[in-house]
């Protein structure tokens, strides 16, 4: 038994390695943006008890969370944009969401003196109508932004409490305060001007080389609605807490192979 483990392992890694070997000396995308998907089904799959189910899944795909941001820098990603939690999830379950909220919480704390975020410089920034959570989360958030607002070496983004619609209404009702109170002119206004009161304005490059979902689903979501005009996109069978390294390789070997042309 033990042999055939070695043997699986030893396996992969050639895998692995062979798959970095393809992608290596090829352009890497500068922004990888994922949508998190799975999480409830992979703990179903796992027979897991009723009660536990979800916080299982979900403990689950935040420990890939902590694995996906160091393969992220290992390949020199710079800005990641997790896509972790939608306007439309308040509608689930109370006890789901609270069990979602806590281990958000424990996770936000953890990041708050991880050695990677600050060694790295990594700025830490959630973006969302971040009011409707709970105020201890709430809090959480707002240490680890405040830490981390002065790195700039790469940009790790969660998407909570999050909608692309929202995003677009919010950046709407923020340039109609400016016009209202003659800070702007609507003769002013173009892309340009819109990006900067979208919840991405913090980043010099908002838009998405590349977005992937996982679960098997192939639908955005709402997720970045504005950014994704022109962001590649890859779905892939596997469920967010079965997520691998060799699998992001795949996905950027996919994305190098594409030709982007941007409407030319």
């Amino acid at each position: 038994m033990l042999k055939n483990i070695l043997s699986v392992i030893g396996a992969y890694k050639v895998y692995e390695r062979w798959l970095w070997y393809q992608i290596k000396n090829d352009q890497r995308p500068e922004h990888i943006a994922i949508i998190l998907d799975g999480n409830r089904r992979w703990a179903n799959e796992q027979e897991k008890s009723p009660w536990l189910t979800d916080k299982w899944g979900h403990k689950q795909g935040a420990d890939t969370v902590e694995q996906l941001l160091d393969w992220c820098s290992l390949l020199g990603v710079k800005y990641v944009t997790l896509y972790s939690f939608s306007t439309e999830n308040f509608s689930r379950q109370s006890e789901e969401i609270a069990k979602i909220m806590q281990i958000a919480e424990e996770r936000f704390k953890k990041l708050l003196v991880d050695k990677r975020v600050h060694k790295n410089k990594v700025h830490v920034k959630v973006i969302g109508r971040t009011n409707l959570l709970p105020p201890s989360l709430q809090q959480a958030i707002a240490e680890v932004e405040k830490a981390t607002e002065n790195y700039d070496d790469y940009v790790w983004n969660f998407a909570f409490a999050y909608g692309g619609r929202a995003e677009i209404v919010d950046a709407s009702k923020k340039i109609a305060r400016e016009i209202k109170e003659n800070r702007l002119q609507i003769d002013d206004i173009n892309e340009a001007i819109f990006e900067k009161y979208l919840y991405t304005s913090h980043m010099t490059k908002q838009d998405p080389d590349m977005i992937i979902r996982t679960s098997g689903e192939e639908r955005l979501s709402g997720f970045l609605l504005w950014q994704a005009a022109y962001s590649e996109l890859l779905f892939l069978d596997v469920y967010w807490p079965d997520f691998r390294f060799i699998d992001l390789l795949r996905a950027i070997r996919t994305y190098q192979h594409r030709r982007r042309r941007f409407g030319k």
